[in-house]
C-alpha cells in the first residue's frame, strides 16, 4: 500500500525514477539552496545599517624610522654551490623514459594518444577568411543592415531583466542602499590609519576582512562608493607577505628529524625544507629590490605609509628567526649525518669477515654521505650568513670523519 501510495503521489511514476528526477532538481536545477536563500533575503525587509567594531589599537608610540635604501637595496645573492645530493633521489634503471618523439611518417595526420601539434592549414584558413573579408569590406559587399538601435535595445533590455530578477543583484543593490554609511566608515579608517609596526598592520587587516565580510558581495557594494582601494590592496598584501614569513619560520623552527626514516627519506625532507624556504626568501627578496617602481614593494608600501623596517634583510624576521630556524635544520642534518657515518662501522671481528667488495660499498656509502653532510652545511651558511656555535661543533663532528676516513 505505501508503494502504490508513492506511486500515486507522484503521478504514476516509479519511486526509483521519481526520486531521481527530485535529485537532479535539487542539486543541477536552478532553484538550489543557495539561490532560494538569496531570493528569500532579497524578497524580506533590507538588513539594518552595521555599524562597525573599533579597530584594533595600534601602538603607543610610532617606531624608529625605516631602514635606509642601504639595507634595502642590493639584488639578492643566488645560492651559491650545487645543491646537495641528498635532494630527489636518481630514476631507477627500470622506469618510464620520456616519452618518444613523434616519427616522421606520422607528420600530417592526428598523432596517437591525444598529444597535440600545430596545424599550419588551420592557420591558412584563418588567414584566407580574413582577406576575404577585407575585400568585402572595400568593395561595400555587405549584408542588410540591421535597423538603428535595435540589438542595442534587445541587449539593454534582457540586462535590465536579469538584473531584476537575480536575487544576487537584488542583494547587493539593498546593501549599497542601507549599508552606506558602514562602508564610509570603514574607508575613512582605512584612509587616516597609522601604523608603528608590522604586526599592527597585520591586527588592521584581521579587523577590516572581518567587518566587510559582513557585505553579499565585498567588490560588488565597494565599487559603488568612494573605497580606497590602492591602500587597502598594499595593507592587505603586506599583512599577508609578512604572516607567510612567519609560516616558513614556523615549519622549519618545528622540524624534528625522525629516526625511524631511512636515511634517505630523512635526509631529503630536511633538504626540501630548506630549499622550499631558500626559494620562498629570495622571490621576496627580489620583489623588494626590483628595479620597477611599480613592482618594488618598498616603494609600494612606502606610498601608502605602511611600515618596512620588517622587509630589512636584517630585521627580525629574517636574520633571526627564519635564518637561524635554517642552521639549527643545518644542524639536524649534520647530526643525522654523522650518526649513519658511525654505524656504517663494524667491530674488528666482523671487519676481518667482510669481503673487499663489501668494504668498497661502505667506504662509497660513507664518502655520499659525508658529501651531502658538506655541502647542506656550506648552502645553508650562505644562505644565512654563519652558524652558531652549536652548529659548528656539529660541523667540527662532520669534519673529524673526514679527517678518520682519510687517515
Amino acid at each position: 500500500m505505501k508503494s502504490s501510495g508513492s506511486r500515486q503521489e507522484h503521478g504514476g511514476q516509479g519511486p526509483g525514477k521519481s526520486s531521481k528526477s527530485f535529485g537532479r532538481r535539487k542539486h543541477g536545477g536552478p532553484w538550489s539552496k543557495f539561490a532560494m536563500s538569496k531570493l528569500a533575503r532579497s524578497n524580506s525587509e533590507k538588513r539594518a545599517p552595521r555599524t562597525p567594531k573599533p579597530p584594533p589599537r595600534r601602538s603607543k608610540t610610532i617606531g624608529p624610522s625605516p631602514p635606509s635604501n642601504s639595507l634595502l637595496a642590493g639584488p639578492p645573492r643566488p645560492p651559491a654551490g650545487p645543491p646537495p645530493p641528498g635532494g630527489p633521489p636518481p630514476r631507477l634503471p627500470g622506469g618510464a623514459g620520456p616519452p618518444p618523439q613523434p616519427s616522421p611518417a606520422s607528420k600530417g595526420r592526428a598523432p596517437a594518444g591525444g598529444r597535440m601539434r600545430r596545424a599550419p592549414e588551420i592557420v591558412e584558413l584563418d588567414q584566407a577568411l580574413i582577406r576575404r573579408g577585407e575585400a568585402s569590406r572595400q568593395t561595400g559587399t555587405r549584408g542588410p543592415k540591421a535597423p538603428a538601435g535595435g540589438s542595442k535595445a534587445a541587449r539593454s533590455d534582457l540586462i535590465g531583466e536579469i538584473t531584476k530578477n537575480s536575487p544576487h543583484l537584488v542583494a547587493v543593490q539593498a546593501d549599497v542602499d542601507t549599508q552606506g554609511d558602514f562602508v564610509r566608515t570603514l574607508a575613512a579608517e582605512v584612509r587616516d590609519s597609522s601604523f608603528a609596526n608590522i604586526d599592527d598592520v597585520v591586527a588592521f587587516v584581521a579587523w577590516l576582512d572581518e567587518e566587510l565580510s559582513f557585505l553579499v558581495d565585498e567588490h560588488a557594494v565597494l565599487k559603488h562608493f568612494d573605497w580606497p582601494e590602492k591602500r587597502a590592496d598594499a595593507l592587505r598584501d603586506a599583512a599577508a607577505r609578512y604572516q607567510g614569513l612567519l609560516q616558513l619560520e614556523k615549519q622549519m623552527s618545528s622540524f624534528v628529524d625522525d629516526r625511524a626514516l631511512h636515511r634517505h627519506v630523512a635526509l631529503g625532507k630536511m633538504f626540501s625544507l630548506f630549499e622550499k624556504t631558500e626559494k620562498n626568501v629570495y622571490r621576496f627578496m627580489q620583489e623588494r629590490d626590483a628595479a620597477d617602481a611599480k613592482t618594488n614593494l618598498v616603494s609600494r608600501y612606502k606610498e601608502q605609509e605602511i611600515p618596512v623596517g620588517w622587509m630589512s634583510d636584517t630585521a627580525v624576521i629574517v636574520k633571526l628567526r627564519i635564518k637561524l630556524a635554517c642552521v639549527n635544520l643545518a644542524k639536524q642534518y649534520m647530526v643525522r649525518v654523522v650518526s649513519e657515518i658511525d654505524g656504517l662501522g663494524c667491530k674488528n671481528d666482523e671487519q676481518k669477515r667482510e669481503t673487499a667488495l663489501f668494504k668498497r660499498l661502505k667506504e662509497r656509502n660513507r664518502e655520499v654521505l659525508l658529501h651531502q653532510g658538506v655541502k647542506f652545511a656550506f648552502r645553508v651558511h650562505q644562505f644565512a650568513g654563519g652558524f652558531t656555535a652549536d652548529s659548528l661543533d656539529t660541523f667540527d663532528e662532520l669534519r673529524r670523519r673526514h679527517t678518520d676516513g682519510a687517515n
